[in-house]
Parts: structure tokens; sequence; C-alpha cells
């Protein structure tokens, strides 16, 4: 068994995410390859861009049965996290359909900017998560993002730009952060180390 295997499917973030992990003590290891993926014991699937050209890429890669056939915990980082629902409105792609629901572009209400570029406030919403354990609410997390995820039964931690929207989920064995924990300081610590965790199972 592999330890900590991030997908490398191009995005931006990829160095800095193995650097906030290593920075932890994991064990991490960046591949493209199905059956190294599949043997990790904690799968990352970072990403920054489009919707569209992240999803063309997995498919280029033959990842994308890969990624949803893993019983072992996955965690997708920014556009990572996006493309576990079931389609994005950017570019209208069907995306893995490991999370219920629709990426949708996000409102510039009450005078927003989208995209949504730096600090805000997490809200725990619902059960307690493993992935959120010592975290109490109004951490503050860092965002670069014009789409968002609703909020909805998945829903661990909400945001609000404008209008609420989904900053952590958790399906099964299958989470999602929309900031970047990697830059989020303690907050972004705190959840990769509670991803290490044998607590997250």
């Amino acid at each position: 068994m592999t330890g900590v295997v991030l997908v490398d499917a191009g995005g931006a973030n990829l160095g800095s995410v193995r650097y906030a992990f290593e920075r932890l003590g994991a064990r991490v290891e960046v591949s493209a390859d199905p059956g190294i993926i599949s043997s990790a014991e904690r799968v990352i699937l970072p990403g920054v861009g489009a919707a569209a050209a992240g999803m063309a890429r997995l498919h280029e890669l033959g990842l994308v049965s890969v990624l949803r056939g893993l019983r072992q915990p996955l965690l997708g980082i920014c556009l990572g996290m996006q493309l576990l629902y079931e389609s994005s409105e950017e570019g209208g792609v069907p995306c893995l359909g490991l999370l219920p629901g629709r990426v949708a572009r996000m409102s510039a209400a009450d005078g927003a900017r989208i995209p949504h570029m730096g600090w805000n406030r997490l809200e725990l919403v619902g059960e307690p998560d493993p992935l959120l354990d010592g975290m109490g609410g109004g951490e503050w997390a860092y965002f670069v993002h014009g789409y968002a995820a609703p909020v909805g039964p998945e829903t661990i931690a909400r945001c609000v730009h404008g209008t609420p929207f989904s900053a952590v989920v958790r399906a099964g064995n299958r989470w999602g952060a929309q900031f970047h924990p990697e830059r989020s300081a303690g907050a972004g610590a705190r959840l990769l180390g509670n991803f290490l965790s044998e607590r997250l199972q």
C-alpha cells in the first residue's frame, strides 16, 4: 500500500498541496498511474482551472473509472471537489458523479465580487465529521473560485459570499474542500492532518 497519493491531473496547486502534506510528516507520491492510485491508503484530487479541462484530463489519463471505484478516503480540493459532483455548469460538463448535484456559477448578490478570491469564515453544519475535528466554526480559509456547489445534505461546512455555498462536503468515503487548505494556515493544516488520521474511515 502507498500512503498518500496526489492524482497528477495537471493541477497548478499540485506542488503546494504535496508540500503541505509533507510538512505534516506524510509520505506523499504524485502519480497518474491507475494501479498506484487504486492501492493508496489516501487519495487526493487537487485541481485549479476549468471543469471541462479537468474532466478531459482525467478521461485522457484513464482515471475516471479508477476514481469512481475507490473505497479508501478520497479528498477533492478546489476544482477537485467540484469534479466529484454529477456535473458542472462550467462548460456544461458531466463530472465524476460521486456526489449528487450540479456545480453552478456563483451569484454576485449583495455586491459580492466574482470570482471569490480571498479569506472567508467557515460555518460548520450538520453532524460532526472527523475531517473537521478540532474546528469549532469561524475558522478562516482561503478561496479562489467562481463556481460552487450548493448547500445540501452532504455539506459539513458552508461559507457565504453573496449567497451560501458548500465549503466542505462529505458522502461516504469522499470528502471535498472548496477552499485551498494548503494556503489556509492553521485551519488548512488541521483539515489535512485530520485526513491523514486513522479516525477517518
